[in-house]
């Protein structure tokens, strides 16, 4: 059976109207579908080629500026288009604010269909540039070429790659020189892993083959200086491993963590594998208003720090804590937001279903001398229901911030049913947010709305929520 082609129709003089979700920027064909075009900026006028056609919709690429758009800038990172990490880096940062506070009103307005009042200003980010604390990077015994080199003509060998994965292609590495959204040493520690390996023969993974030793690296970093590296192994090999790992620790002595993995599975992560510490210890210190957080290899941290800060002062602030409430802290995962906010409330309780973010929780309440926190772990659909409440109190505020597909339709309806005075919702996607609002809206009103943007140069944005009994 032959497959069938993709019709690749061009469509000239397209004015780019919108960014739309993924990152990805919105025109109108002339036959009314929409498009959806990567790398160009609203008020681009382009000709693009289609390379997929759908029922409602093409995707293209631009193939011609006719015009360029007031609200381009030049991306300051020789890797944008290639790399799908900092879609939005050829936009203006206040563009990028407009569109993803646009965002999160479409979605609660049109998902959500409930009345809202008007949004606070979207929390922009003081740092739109090495502002993550966390990366991940993947080895490849054979790097992806970009189109100006493969058009070059030149010959182009099986090159070893420590980068990104090309967007949609899992086992294609894009080979990066310098990324812009970690703070040094990140890309010394990088840079100088590949040069090592490749100087002493150590070979880099092939996932299609599901062989060779380097697998993946991981950097954290934190406020506080200190640094983490992680190094995943496709096989032990102790000879080879502790060439690099005696390397890293001399060549980077302000290493904090030095650690490692073997993981001879199909896939990379690490959840259910054993983290070895090599040097140093087996976690580093956050700082957050005087509270000190341990994070190790596995962690959950919200990867912008400062923003992070932000984003809790605006979930207390919303929380309106007088100093006696008992709150309900759901979604707790290592227990941040529940210490952020316990100063300021009677009591917090804290729930997570990830039992060893639960024992970070415990670790880091004791390290801070919290007294007023408890924590406990399960499922939050199986745990929060009337026998916790019963044990625990009636909560006077609840804070929520679930995963992306938001929360269980069980866990809405336990929080209709107890019913506490306020609700701060915290959402990493308005989608999910503004269904979870709708079935809530018979009773509980929104009173505040304010988008936080963590993820400068992408499209993601978090949103605080305030509802108060109708």
């Amino acid at each position: 059976m032959t497959r069938k082609r993709t019709e690749r129709i061009v469509f000239e003089n397209v004015e780019v109207l919108d960014a739309g979700a993924k990152g990805v920027s919105v025109a109108k064909a002339p036959d009314g579908k929409v498009i959806f075009i990567p790398n160009v900026v609203p008020g681009d006028v382009v000709d693009v080629q289609t390379f997929k056609k759908r029922k409602a919709y093409y995707e293209g690429r631009a193939v011609k500026f006719h015009k360029l758009s007031e609200h381009r800038i030049e991306p300051v990172c020789e890797h944008f288009g290639a790399c799908g990490g900092c879609k939005w880096q050829n936009m203006k940062y206040s563009q990028q604010l407009f569109y993803k506070n646009q965002e999160v009103y479409n979605n609660l307005k049109r998902i959500g269909k409930i009345e809202l009042p008007e949004f606070e200003p979207i929390m922009g980010s003081e740092e739109t540039l090495f502002y993550r604390n966390k990366m991940e990077f993947s080895f490849s015994n054979a790097r992806w070429l970009t189109p100006e080199e493969v058009a070059s003509g030149e010959e182009m060998g099986k090159e070893n790659a420590l980068g990104f994965h090309i967007p949609k292609m899992w086992d294609k590495i894009l080979d990066i020189k310098k990324c812009h959204l970690q703070q040094d040493p990140s890309n010394e520690i990088r840079n100088e892993i590949r040069r090592f390996a490749n100087e002493n023969n150590l070979s880099f993974f092939n996932p299609r083959e599901q062989e060779g030793l380097l697998r993946t690296l991981m950097i954290r970093t934190a406020s506080t200086g200190e640094v983490m590296v992680m190094i995943q192994f496709f096989y032990d090999n102790k000879e080879e491993r502790e060439l690099l790992m005696d390397f890293l620790a001399e060549r980077f002595p302000m290493i904090t963590s030095l650690q490692y993995v073997i993981n001879g599975k199909a896939n990379d992560t690490i959840y259910d594998q054993d983290v070895v510490l090599y040097k140093g210890r087996d976690y580093i210190l956050e700082e957050m208003e005087g509270l000190k957080f341990s994070i190790n290899a596995k962690s959950f941290y919200q990867t912008n720090s400062q923003q992070a800060y932000e984003l809790y002062n605006i979930t207390r602030e919303y929380a309106g804590l007088t100093g006696s409430e008992l709150v309900y802290d759901l979604y707790t995962g290592t227990g941040t937001i529940a210490q952020f906010v316990s100063k300021k409330a009677g009591k917090v309780i804290g729930v997570e279903a990830v039992p060893e973010a639960i024992e970070d929780a415990k670790l880091n309440a004791e390290r801070n001398n919290i007294t007023n926190c408890e924590f406990f772990v399960g499922d939050m659909k199986n745990v929060f229901n009337d026998e916790f409440i019963a044990t625990h109190g009636q909560p006077d505020v609840i804070i929520t911030d679930p995963p992306r597909d938001g929360m269980h339709k069980d866990v809405v309806e336990m929080l209709l049913k107890v019913a506490p005075k306020r609700i701060v919702y915290v959402s990493c996607n308005s989608a999910t947010q503004a269904r979870d609002l709708a079935l809530m809206d018979h009773k509980y009103k929104v009173i505040k709305v304010r988008p936080v943007d963590m993820f400068p140069q992408t499209h993601h944005v978090e949103n605080v929520v305030l509802l108060e009994l109708r």
